[in-house]
């Protein structure tokens, strides 16, 4: 009448060992998540924190054949000085001049109109970078 059991029930007695390697897997993407996060916090964070000077190019004019007068504006600490790298550049994109435009001034920001001598006409002026001196 009643059929007796021979096996034991599935997962009653214990984890079999693909339940121990899923767990083992889960704990080592925890483990690389957690880092991975950690490294881009630490990324995100030096990033900004180094990122004391920045500059924007806010107009340009090609004034003749061998110059470009350049409006730049400058965002930095009060007491730092930095420096900003402004190129001009020709019709083919090929670099026709550079100029390091050294900002001193004791503001936070600063407005200034400096001009970039070239070797031929320019049509286009970009600032390259702006950094702590």
């Amino acid at each position: 009448m009643t059929a007796l059991r021979e096996e034991l029930p599935k997962g009653r007695y214990g984890h079999s060992a693909d339940a121990r390697a899923d767990r083992r897997l889960r704990q080592v993407a925890v483990v690389c998540g957690v880092a991975l996060a950690v490294l881009v916090g630490w990324l995100g964070w030096h990033y900004l924190a180094g990122a004391q000077v920045s500059g924007q190019l806010v107009t340009f004019k090609v004034v003749s054949g061998q110059a470009v007068e350049v409006h730049l504006e400058v965002n930095k600490p009060a007491a730092t000085a930095g420096v900003c790298t402004l190129r001009a550049l020709d019709v083919n994109q090929n670099e026709v001049g550079r100029r390091d435009v050294p900002v001193a001034e004791h503001r936070g920001q600063v407005d200034t109109v400096v001009t970039v001598r070239t070797t031929s006409r320019a049509t286009a002026a970009e600032l390259v970078s702006c950094k702590q001196a």
